[in-house]
């Protein structure tokens, strides 16, 4: 039957930012589908929760709390994962983000550190578990999730929007390397209901700004992500890598602008030399 591709079960899988929103929805929704899931966040407690939400679905589940920036944490993720749940079948780098800053303010250091959370810990991730998946079971699926920053211009976002948009060349380059074996894709997020859009979503002129911006005339949910994401871990997807799918309610333009400030002269008269 059709419908027993996008099954997981018995498979592992390493889901990071896996506390909250987006990460906590993916986690979920593969132990739903079958899957014992490693959760990675900073947060312990957050990770207990969903830990004990897979656990009520029949489902094993590991708390791993780690910086993914730190790169003796991953290895520490990875070789856990495969020691205590026995193997490694998928990985979800969904860990990620960065506050909106001007451009004008944003510092080398700021750039720096967006890309080492949003572009290097995902690589580094990567490099880890396909690794153990070959090792251990012979194949496997990564699934970076990253943003319509990526592709659509907006203000404020410079570092996050250059980091995304790096994160899915590296999702590209990276698949042919790693195939046949480890398929890589990648998701192109778009406003989703979790704690970062929540100064959106509970202004109510904000709110009907974003839902008028958007073609299917809602936030995405996190169930909307973790669909997508199961359908790339599975074996649906079985002849799909290097791609990057647009998840984003229809949205080809941003459907709020954040408004950033506009560039002056220093001089007090505003005059040019």
């Amino acid at each position: 039957m059709i419908l027993d591709r996008f099954g997981v079960s018995g498979r592992v899988a390493i889901v990071t930012g896996a506390g909250l929103g987006i990460g906590r929805g993916i986690a979920i929704g593969l132990a739903e589908a079958g899957a014992d899931v490693a959760v990675a966040a900073r947060t312990q407690s957050d990770l207990e929760e969903v830990a004990q939400h897979i656990r009520s679905l029949g489902r094993r589940a590991l708390v791993v709390p780690t910086d993914v920036t730190d790169a003796a944490a991953c290895e520490h993720l990875v070789t856990r994962t495969v020691e205590e749940l026995g193997r490694l079948d998928i990985l979800v780098n969904n860990a990620g983000g960065a506050m909106p800053r001007a451009a004008m303010d944003t510092s080398e250091g700021f750039m720096a550190r967006t890309f080492a959370f949003n572009v290097t810990a995902p690589l580094t991730l990567t490099k880890l578990a396909a690794r153990h998946m070959v090792d251990s079971v012979g194949t496997g699926a990564v699934v970076n999730i990253s943003s319509r920053s990526a592709s659509m211009t907006q203000t404020m976002f410079v570092a996050y929007g250059a980091a995304k948009a790096a994160l899915d060349r590296v999702t590209r380059n990276i698949a042919p390397e790693l195939a046949p074996r480890v398929r890589v894709n990648a998701i192109d997020v778009g406003g989703v209901a979790t704690r970062s859009l929540e100064i959106v979503l509970t202004d109510e002129a904000l709110r009907r700004q974003f839902v008028d911006g958007t073609p299917m005339r809602r936030p995405g949910e996190p169930e909307d992500i973790a669909c997508a994401v199961l359908y790339l871990a599975s074996d649906a997807s079985s002849w799909v890598t290097g791609k990057v799918f647009e998840i984003d309610g229809g949205t080809e333009a941003p459907s709020i602008q954040v408004p950033a400030p506009m560039l002056e002269p220093t001089r007090p008269d505003g005059a040019y030399d």
